[in-house]
């Protein structure tokens, strides 16, 4: 499996796992909310919506356009703190998605 196709499969894992979660927003934030400069676009969007509008449309444009993939990914502490005070039983199993996701594009 190539580089690519691990990080593909784990984008798919991941968005399985988000839509589980109830963490699969449906509502696209405003073209204004994406200007944002700070991490995360924490000033503009919630982490979900991030991750689903952001994160996960920019790695998927990247393997579409089999362009080279960022050097390193660590997403998945964002989603632990976030998380925190969640009782979601989903929690560990969304943050090991995640994790994948980190690991498969830094090892790409």
């Amino acid at each position: 499996m190539t580089a690519h196709h691990s990080v593909q499969a784990a984008l798919q894992d991941l968005e399985v796992v988000l839509k589980r979660a109830d963490l699969w927003p449906q509502t696209q934030p405003a073209p204004a909310d994406f200007e944002s400069t700070q991490p995360f676009c924490v000033d503009t969007m919630t982490l979900p919506q991030w991750l689903r509008f952001v994160f996960i449309a920019r790695l998927q444009a990247l393997l579409d356009a089999h362009s080279p993939l960022p050097q390193h990914c660590d997403v998945a502490p964002a989603m632990e703190v976030y998380l925190k005070d969640s009782p979601m039983a989903e929690k560990p199993t969304v943050i090991a998605a995640i994790d994948r996701v980190d690991r498969a594009v830094t090892q790409a």
